[in-house]
């Protein structure tokens, strides 16, 4: 068994094993049961130990549902834990990816859990059991078994190899075409604009075909692996029923016996048998189960210390916020995001932060809110590491309008108070005042009753812009979080904003992600990121002709 195996069977509750083992127990009595009842009712041609045949039956076949319950239930728990976990995990790869293996990829855990574990235990429990009652009737037919069982799992193991190797591929490309399917649909609209919908839609089906060459190729080497192992296990039972006919012929063995024989030396193989196929079936999962607990094991410094679980929660007020030489990379990334930036954002104090595109803007904003854990250096809120703090709390004193905020499919208030669900219509519609939105939303069909489609469906990118600038106003945060909420606004809308921000940020410490120069206004400094690295420290009035430019 595989390090990876082991460490899923880690997960499983004690009691599941326990109770698997003894479902097995019991089936494998019963198998003995069934066989020798059969046996003897066919010797003696006695019809009334049908009965027990039939009780054998239903008996194993409820075993055999308790033991699917069991693992069922397991299996759903793993799973939920396994996806706490990756959620808890900030920054685990592309968004795309992640949610194929959050999604798709755990999903393919059941068959580990729900099928080859049960199988496993009874691969383990049923053929040692069956065996010592067959060798309690012929001892010669028991040596027989003995000998050529051992050769199931050596070939089953032999072809595994190839197996894991392909299921490992197919997955990998599984990952990597949802992965790209989720990014494409997502900037769709984006690669229209440009004409690159085409060339996409090249990309897509070419990695489609990979995909289905790697699934083709990994059923090829599971049907060559049940092909093996059928092969052996007939040949087993072969070298157990052939002598034994002929000692019934010579009249060297009674009836009875060798009847039950010929019904149990398939019941050792049975459990060997589907176990390769539950293999195969649960091969994804175990390559899927890999990838999981590389990104568990990754580094994180929000996990660092061991065992011990800080929750602090940060002081009231308006806070300082500290970076002190903090560097961010992305998996695959050829430079760092941001390289060794050191930034102080007083109690109050309003911090514009310039530069061109991917400069690594929109990552400082995330590091600030935790939601990108550093590779090195440490951001610190009223002195304390942010990796102590009580991330929900933390985050609750967070005003954030991200570049791309996201509007659920619900009312246009109700979007608006996501961050403090118990406000009333008369401070949400404050916020969309304050925010510029009020104009818009009372031209709708139900005004801060209707109800948006799915990602904002509806409204233009500068009308979303302002419902978010709208719900960090209604939060009343001590710290406030843009990432250019004026980007997708016309001139009348960026000036009814601007004001609205001076009196928002008024009191509030403040990191403004600015492309144009209106809101220079409402900072008290200007810094500016170039190839993630911070090169310049300037009052608004001084920097104006750089955003200009880069505008």
């Amino acid at each position: 068994m595989k390090a990876v195996e082991r460490r899923l069977l880690g997960w499983l509750p004690r009691r599941v094993p326990v109770v698997l083992a003894a479902v097995a127990v019991a089936q494998a009595v019963l198998v003995v049961v069934q066989a020798d009842a059969l046996a003897r009712a066919v010797a003696g041609l006695d019809a009334r130990l049908l009965v027990v045949v039939g009780a054998a039956v239903g008996g194993r076949a409820v075993l055999a549902w308790v033991a699917s319950d069991v693992a069922g239930r397991a299996a759903a728990g793993v799973k939920a834990r396994l996806r706490g976990e990756l959620l808890a995990r900030p920054g685990a790869g592309p968004n795309g990816a992640r949610v194929t293996l959050l999604t798709r990829g755990l999903d393919a855990v059941d068959p580990f859990f729900a099928g080859y574990v049960p199988q496993l235990v009874a691969a383990c429990v049923v053929p040692p059991v069956v065996l010592v009652r067959l060798g309690a009737a012929d001892w010669v037919s028991a040596v027989v078994v003995a000998v050529t069982v051992p050769l199931v799992p050596v070939f089953g193991a032999l072809v595994g190899v190839s197996t894991a190797q392909w299921t490992g591929r197919q997955w990998g490309l599984l990952r990597r075409l949802g992965g790209h399917l989720r990014d494409v649909v997502a900037g769709l609209s984006t690669l229209r604009a440009f004409g690159r919908a085409g060339h996409q839609s090249v990309v897509v089906r070419r990695l489609a075909e990979e995909h289905r060459r790697a699934t083709m190729g990994a059923l090829r080497v599971a049907f060559l692996s049940s092909l093996v192992v059928e092969l052996v296990c007939s040949l087993s039972v072969a070298l157990v029923a052939v002598p034994v006919g002929l000692r019934l012929l010579e009249g060297r063995l009674e009836l009875a016996t060798g009847l039950l024989v010929l019904l149990l030396a398939p019941e050792v193989y049975a459990p060997l048998r589907a176990l390769g196929s539950r293999f195969h079936a649960s091969a994804e999962g175990v390559a899927v189960a890999g990838e999981v607990f590389g990104v568990l094991d990754a580094p994180c410094r929000a996990a660092a210390g061991g065992s011990r679980a800080v929750t602090r929660r940060a002081a009231g007020g308006v806070p300082e916020v500290v970076l002190e030489e903090v560097t961010v990379r992305y998996p695959g990334a050829e430079r760092p995001a941001l390289a060794g930036v050191s930034l102080r954002v007083a109690p109050g104090e309003r911090v514009a932060v310039t530069g061109p595109s991917g400069a690594g803007k929109s990552t400082l904003l995330a590091v600030v809110a935790g939601l990108v854990t550093p590779e090195s250096g440490r951001v610190l809120v009223d002195g304390v590491p942010l990796e102590e703090l009580d991330v929900a709390q933390w985050r609750s004193r967070l005003g954030w309008v991200p570049q791309r905020p996201h509007l659920f499919a619900a009312s246009v208030a109700d979007n608006i108070r996501l961050g403090v669900p118990d406000a009333d219509d008369a401070r949400v519609r404050a916020a969309a005042r304050a925010a510029g939105a009020e104009e818009f939303i009372d031209a709708l069909p139900e005004g801060l009753a209707t109800v948006l489609g799915e990602g904002g469906a509806g409204l233009s990118a500068g009308q979303r812009q302002r419902l978010a600038v709208a719900r960090a106003w209604l939060t009343q945060a001590p710290v406030m979080l843009w990432d250019e909420p004026t980007a997708r606004l016309d001139v009348r809308s960026e000036g009814v904003l601007v004001q609205a921000a001076r009196r928002l940020l008024e009191g509030r410490s403040a990191v403004m992600v600015v492309h144009r120069p209106a809101l220079l206004g409402a900072a008290d400094r200007v810094v500016r990121l170039v190839d993630g690295r911070l090169v310049s420290d300037a009052s608004p009035a001084a920097a104006r002709p750089a955003v200009r430019s880069e505008v």
